[in-house]
Formats: C-alpha cells, sequence, structure tokens
C-alpha cells in the first residue's frame, strides 16, 4: 500500500508513520499544498497513493481544500468513484464539526479522531480492505 501523511505536527505524523509503516510505503507532508503536489506526481507517475490521512487545519491549503483538489485530479483523470484513493480525516473535531464546515461525507471515506489510536487505526484499515 503507497500512503500519504499529511499535518503540520511532526508529532502527528510520527504515530500515524509508526502504525502505518508496517502495511506500506508512507510519505509525508507539512502542509497542505505539499500534500496536492505529492498527489499529483503519484498520480501521473502511475503510483498513486492508496491511502491519504488527511489533517484539518494546515498552513497553505486546509484540509478541504486539499481534499477538493484530490478529488478533482482524480474525476479529470477519470479515476471510478469506487477506484479513488481513500481519505482518513484526521481531528480534533468531531464528523459533525467537518460535516458544517462542508466536508461531504461522501468525499472522504473515514474519520479518525486526535490522539491517534493505534488499534482504532488498524479497525479502520480493516474495515475498508486495506489490509
Amino acid at each position: 500500500m503507497k500512503i500519504l501523511i499529511s499535518d503540520d505536527e511532526l508529532y502527528n505524523r510520527l504515530v500515524l508513520e509508526k502504525i502505518l509503516s508496517p502495511y506500506g510505503v508512507c510519505d509525508q507532508t507539512i502542509n497542505g499544498l505539499e500534500a496536492v503536489d505529492a498527489f499529483h506526481i503519484a498520480l501521473f507517475d502511475g503510483t498513486p497513493y492508496d491511502l491519504i490521512c488527511l489533517d484539518m487545519m494546515m498552513p497553505e491549503l486546509d484540509g478541504l481544500g486539499v481534499l477538493r483538489q484530490i478529488r478533482l485530479l482524480e474525476q479529470e483523470v477519470g479515476i471510478k468513484a469506487e477506484e479513488r484513493a481513500k481519505v482518513f480525516i484526521v481531528s480534533a473535531m468531531d464528523p459533525e464539526e467537518l460535516e458544517e464546515m462542508n466536508f461531504i461525507p461522501d468525499d472522504y471515506t473515514d474519520y479518525l479522531a486526535k490522539p491517534i489510536d493505534q488499534k482504532h487505526v488498524f479497525n479502520k484499515l480493516k474495515g475498508h480492505g486495506l489490509i
């Protein structure tokens, strides 16, 4: 599995990488613009990400902006909805707050609450057929 972890906090990136690295190769970005660039490069290199762990509050471009750009790029190259990258929103906010911020549940796959719990991440990966 190819994984992108995008969070402006080093600690959160390291925790996620430690949990996820047994299941695949992890790349990290520290802001929203880097996340979009990394996704774009991987997509057009023919090695797209299977999973993206996306923080909501990041500099340069917030998580909502990143998610919109990712879905737009996938649409532009003709990726079907069922073949899109799985996107786990990583946030201290609850899912209801995300909806208030105009996050459309169909655009992201699932939600991981901070602080990150290894067992919870494992269950989400398994539940979505990633492992």
